[in-house]
């Protein structure tokens, strides 16, 4: 198995692992809440609720956390990005 932290300084190799398992568990979260409704995205849920093929609760604070988790994995992508830049990658 390949090593990919082999020649990273400990502190970044320990932050890249963070952000990738924050990255993970953000995605796959936000699929959980999306799921039941058969959507693939946000705007797709919203559009249902504004159709009234879904109840408003609690369709409507799943779309909102969804919202939540995906800009929150925009930043830590946007973290993981800035740190291989750092790294030189």
């Amino acid at each position: 198995m390949i090593n990919y932290f082999a020649n990273l300084p400990p502190d970044d190799a320990v932050q890249m692992e963070q952000l990738s398992r924050l990255s993970y568990e953000l995605r796959e979260s936000r699929r959980k809440l999306l799921e039941p409704y058969g959507v693939n995205d946000e705007g797709d849920l919203l559009a249902r609720i504004a159709a009234a093929d879904l109840p408003e609760h609690p369709a409507y604070e799943h779309y909102l956390g969804s919202l939540a988790l995906a800009t929150a994995k925009q930043e830590v992508t946007a973290e993981l990005k800035a740190l291989l830049a750092r790294m030189g990658g």
